[in-house]
């Protein structure tokens, strides 16, 4: 169980916390997802948790930190999600569930210019992601696309960002309607990729 953060208020008297830093990231999801990343204000996201001002610097330094401590939980969740992928169709498909379920991730890890590119952190979980995405397109042949399996896992890559940004910005409703969205994109990559 996580240790009480005991960190003092403005008031000088500690607060009890369970778990702040948890506690800012989700408040600060909320807001993304609400309103965006540029919504986002430490101070604004310390009087949600009924903490002082200070306390959630001292969790991620300045807002920064906090936007680039989502991008590297929003990779870690993303490699889990394509870890067991059977193949691109379905790593695309499980990128575009994971963009629907967690879309303040999604925003936040994907806008390099709000984060510290150099983290730790960051660098590794991109990097899982990274493998778990190139591992669902090990089974490529080159003939099958006409490049390189490299290329090939760019391709669907790009693809299924392309379809889930474009449904999170709401510009595929009149064309995806009331249908499910992954077996959208499941019947689109399938008349773009051959099974592989």
């Amino acid at each position: 169980m996580a240790s009480a953060d005991t960190t003092k208020p403005a008031s000088g008297r500690p607060y009890h916390h369970g778990d702040l830093r948890r506690a800012i990231l989700t408040a600060a999801l909320d807001v993304i997802a609400a309103d965006g990343p540029s919504a986002l204000s430490l101070r604004d996201l310390a009087r949600r948790a009924g903490v002082s001002h200070a306390a959630p610097a001292h969790h991620f330094k300045d807002r920064t930190g906090l936007l680039t401590a989502i991008a590297a939980e929003g990779f870690g969740l993303l490699a889990a999600t394509l870890r067991d992928a059977s193949d691109l169709k379905d790593a695309g498909v499980r990128y575009v569930r994971f963009a629907r379920k967690r879309p303040a991730h999604f925003q936040v890890m994907f806008a390099p210019e709000l984060l510290r590119a150099d983290d730790l952190e960051l660098t590794t979980a991109r990097a899982l992601a990274t493998d778990s995405l190139r591992g669902a397109g090990s089974g490529v042949r080159p003939e099958d696309f006409g490049v390189d399996a490299r290329l090939a896992g760019v391709a669907a890559w790009s693809f299924a960002h392309g379809f889930a940004t474009l449904l999170l910005s709401h510009n595929l409703e009149g064309a995806v309607g009331d249908k499910d969205p992954e077996e959208v994109f499941r019947t689109l990559a399938a008349t773009l990729f051959r099974s592989t």
